[in-house]
């Protein structure tokens, strides 16, 4: 540090004396004057602030491409689905109808989601509901439905019930035992013991 002599401070007192002088005749305020007569305040430490976080984007909505024109084999499947809810295991439900403005394919909703679904009929009769996103499968055989996660490779729902499936297992359940749903079936052979 540099030590202040005597001969400067009656210096430095006379410069400050006149440029007093000189702001007051030229009308700055007393206030004013012993603002600048403080020594500056040292900066201090730089604060900053977090930046703001942008808020997240909505998403684009998911654009699905068209369905292929569905043909004869696939609109002769469709005709074969039951449309309407299916009373399910434990209490649940699902609903199958057909997808607007495609013909030849069909909704199946679950809980809160809805799958658009091929209708494919199999070589053994039973009818495959195949999501055209290849997640589910929806299987309809003469007296039950059901719901497979094909990607988990497990049943979601089991035992669902049509009121036509339902129809149909009453009636073969009243048929007498040993009758056979095919008229005119031949008797089975007697095997020797």
């Amino acid at each position: 540090m540099r030590d202040t002599t005597a001969s400067e401070t009656p210096l430095r007192s006379t410069i400050f004396a006149l440029l007093v002088a000189l702001l007051y005749g030229l009308g700055v305020s007393e206030a004013a004057l012993a603002q600048a007569a403080k020594p500056a305040a040292k900066p201090g430490p730089k604060v900053t602030r977090p930046a703001a976080t942008p808020l997240p984007k909505k998403p684009a909505p998911v654009v699905e491409p068209p369905l292929p024109k569905a043909e004869g084999e696939q609109l002769a499947a469709a005709a074969m689905t039951h449309f309407g809810d299916y009373a399910c295991e434990f209490d649940q439900s699902v609903n199958v109808h057909l997808t607007p403005n495609n013909d030849g394919y069909v909704d199946v909703r679950y809980k809160t989601r809805i799958w658009t679904m091929k209708p494919v009929l199999s070589s053994t009769g039973a009818l495959r509901l195949e999501d055209v996103r290849g997640q589910l499968l929806m299987l309809q055989i003469a007296n039950k439905s059901m719901l497979m996660d094909t990607q988990l490779g497990q049943r979601i729902l089991d035992n669902c019930v049509h009121e036509k499936q339902r129809i149909a297992t009453e009636a073969a359940a009243s048929q007498p035992a040993g009758e056979s749903l095919l008229q005119g079936a031949a008797p089975a052979a007697s095997v020797p013991r």
